[in-house]
């Protein structure tokens, strides 16, 4: 049975699965909300955690209780330490270790799904999650990118991790001319992700494995809209092949009601 077929052939279950990094969970919780709000028809969503993100949850189960949730021990990693379950607990250049560290969660959630009753017919995950791609894959169902940067930014990590540009000397520059009005960009101004990258490397060939799986997912919603980075927007979707590339953005943050946004994910500073 194709992906398709499977999905179609079940009710409607989706599993959302965030990165735990404040400024990719929230916008992808947010938009949990509105796919909650403003389904035309019954959804089931669950969401998948890690014990010490499950209370980063609590505005949005307060305001949608049939949400339910998935919570699975932390992978550990040699290079995070024990209890360390977000980056906002890890220093920034502990932020390459967080990707493949998560990756052992493909185990636990394959015999999840498995083992459900009415399991979840697509995974909508972020960015950095792009492992979900090969086990939705496997499981014959579809996964949807999550992506809490714009299209541009998102644009030139794909062109990044496909081509792996290296620095030859430190003044270069890095020109990206597929991508339309053909940014350029000194090397100091990459992604520190993509510039910590070692060929070989067991967590390096992990991340970029993971951006690769993104191209190859089935859909893309990008934190964005149309008005703004349409050229992008088409861009990604000459890039992927398809146009399932769908702006869905900016997401409004969930409200605790109509005096302004919930202190989600702690107090702003």
């Amino acid at each position: 049975m194709t992906g398709t077929t499977a999905a179609a052939s079940r009710a409607t279950h989706i599993l959302v699965f965030p990165f735990p990094a404040q400024g990719h969970m929230l916008p992808l919780l947010d938009f949990t909300h509105q796919i909650a709000t403003q389904g035309q028809s019954p959804i089931t969503i669950t969401i998948l955690v890690t014990p010490k993100n499950l209370s980063l949850l609590n505005p949005l189960l307060s305001t949608h209780p049939s949400i339910q949730t998935l919570v699975l021990p932390f992978p550990s990693h040699p290079s995070i330490p024990d209890g360390v379950e977000n980056l906002k607990d890890m220093p920034p250049t502990s932020f390459r270790y967080m990707i493949p560290a998560l990756g052992g969660l493909r185990g636990p959630l394959g015999q999840w799904f498995r083992a459900h009753p009415s399991p979840p017919t697509a995974i909508v995950s972020d960015i950095f999650l792009g492992w979900t791609y090969r086990l939705a894959a496997e499981l014959g169902i579809r996964r949807v990118v999550f992506s809490p940067s714009g299209a541009l930014a998102l644009s030139v990590m794909h062109s990044l991790w496909r081509d792996l540009p290296r620095r030859q000397d430190p003044n270069d520059v890095v020109p990206f001319p597929e991508i339309p009005n053909s940014p350029k960009y000194a090397w100091w101004q990459l992604s520190p992700l993509y510039r910590s990258y070692v060929e070989g490397d067991p967590d390096s060939e992990f991340v970029r494995d993971g951006f690769v799986a993104n191209r190859a997912s089935w859909g893309l919603a990008v934190n964005s809209f149309g008005e703004m980075e349409g050229a992008y927007l088409e861009h990604l979707r000459r890039d992927s092949g398809h146009d399932r590339v769908w702006a869905v953005g900016p997401v409004p943050p969930l409200a605790d009601d109509l005096s302004g946004p919930t202190k989600r994910g702690g107090s702003s500073s």
